[in-house]
């Protein structure tokens, strides 16, 4: 006498393929969660450098000075300027610029474009400043760097 045809799996082999099938969920959902935190460092990466460049073109043509914050932003960058830096209607009174067409580029990890200055004039930052988000500007020596705390971790 043969004994009966078994079908279906046993409790052991169902244990082993639910635990195996729980470990790559497991590394499959930290490499996702990665990916976007480092896409947000990219963009915030590329926007940074993108602002150092425009504020590197104002200098340029404005006798080595550099915008100024006004109203939580750089409106230098976004508008027409005379030699002087004061803003104007484009044309030949205020023939410099616009250096970005719209607005500033946001900060990726806070979705801010909001300019605050540096704590420390002259010195690279060590911590957010204030609660604005965005981007700390030094306006002594043109240089911009995140305002978020995840950036100085």
């Amino acid at each position: 006498m043969r004994p009966p045809d078994r079908r279906g799996f046993t409790l052991i082999e169902v244990l082993i393929v639910v635990i195996i099938m729980a470990v790559l969920a497991g590394v499959l959902i930290s490499q996702f969660s990665n990916t976007a935190d480092d896409a947000k460092e990219s963009t915030l990466k590329h926007n940074q450098h993108a602002l150092q460049s425009h504020i590197a073109l104002y200098r340029m043509d404005h006798s080595e000075q550099y915008p100024t914050i006004q109203n939580d932003g750089l409106p230098q960058l976004t508008q027409a300027t005379d030699r002087a830096g004061k803003a104007g209607p484009p044309g030949p009174d205020y023939p410099f610029g616009p250096y970005l067409v719209g607005e500033l580029p946001r900060n990726s990890f806070d979705n801010s474009n909001k300019v605050t200055a540096v704590a420390a004039p002259g010195q690279k930052p060590t911590a957010a400043v204030g609660a604005l988000g965005g981007w700390q500007y030094d306006a002594s020596n043109g240089t911009l760097w995140p305002n978020h705390p995840a950036y100085y971790k």
